[in-house]
């Protein structure tokens, strides 16, 4: 918060003509972009979101790979992690406020939703060819 006292306040000493290294100070501080924490709760939810829905592309590929063996037990897996992936990654959409950049996670929500929708349909791929084989 201070941070946006100091820009406001360089802005105003720039606009008013007050100490002659102001407007060199202020046209510095305006050229920043406004920094957001690395870690928001919005960028963990995205983050966990993807690692799921990451973690069932991947298994929904070695089920895939291996349908007639562990191909179901692997595919179940896939499939319900895409799905718990995605309804995260919705949920990180839906509550973010913003856009891109603002901290709110909106970007890996949408990555996740992405990703989850893949990891559901290699892992529904998977268990239908599990079936034709056993």
């Amino acid at each position: 918060m201070s941070s946006v006292r100091h820009l406001l306040a360089t802005a105003e000493a720039a606009l008013s003509g007050g100490p002659g290294h102001a407007a060199p100070v202020s046209a510095h501080v305006l050229a920043q972009p406004a920094t957001v924490g690395y870690f928001t709760t919005g960028r963990i939810w995205a983050l966990v979101s993807i690692a799921l829905v990451l973690a069932g592309v991947v298994i929904g590929w070695l089920a895939l790979r291996a349908a007639g063996r562990t191909g179901r037990q692997k595919a179940v897996a896939a499939m319900a992690s895409g799905l718990a992936g995605t309804v995260m990654g919705g949920l990180v959409v839906v509550n973010s406020e913003g856009g891109p950049g603002t901290g709110g996670g909106i970007v890996g929500g949408y990555l996740a939703l992405a990703l989850g929708v893949a990891a559901m349909i290699l892992g529904w791929r998977a268990l239908a060819r599990s079936r034709r084989t056993a």
